[in-house]
Formats: structure tokens, sequence, C-alpha cells
């Protein structure tokens, strides 16, 4: 059971970066990909509005900011998998 939630817990690591990288580009991807992302999408979609509503966008230059809620919830999933491991 460890084993599988491990396993679990990285496949969502990989699919927010994933995600991360193909939601500018989600109009260009085809059918293959775009079930994949539509299920990273819906799972990702509602977590990361609700951190929105707590963690603002850092500004790193002249109207140039970084959203951190994926930031956050990548660290968020390193601890729960370093507290298991």
């Amino acid at each position: 059971m460890k084993v599988l939630f491990i396993l679990i817990l990285n496949a969502f690591i990989i699919g927010l970066f994933l995600y991360s990288k193909l939601l500018p580009h989600k109009a260009n991807l085809n059918s293959k990909y775009n079930g994949v992302f539509n299920f990273f999408n819906s799972v990702f979609t509602p977590i990361l509005n609700f951190l929105k509503k707590f963690i603002k966008p850092f500004q790193v230059g002249q109207g140039l900011s970084v959203d951190m809620t994926q930031v956050v919830l990548l660290i968020l999933f390193l601890f729960i998998l370093n507290f298991i491991i």
C-alpha cells in the first residue's frame, strides 16, 4: 500500500511538471495526450485556484511575476513524499 501511494504521488509530481509546461499549449495537443492533460487539469485546477486565494504571485521584474501556487504545490508533494519514505 505504501509503495502504491509513493508511485501515485510521483505520478502527480511528474503530472504537475508536465501540466505547467503544456498549459500554454493545450489547444495544440493531439487527442492522445489531450485526455491525459484534461485529467491533470481537472485535478490541479481546483487545487491551484484554492491556493491562489492565499498565495500571491511573486514579482521578479517590472510587469513580470511568477505564479507561486505551482511551486507551493510541488513543495507540498515533496514534503508528503519525504514524510512517507
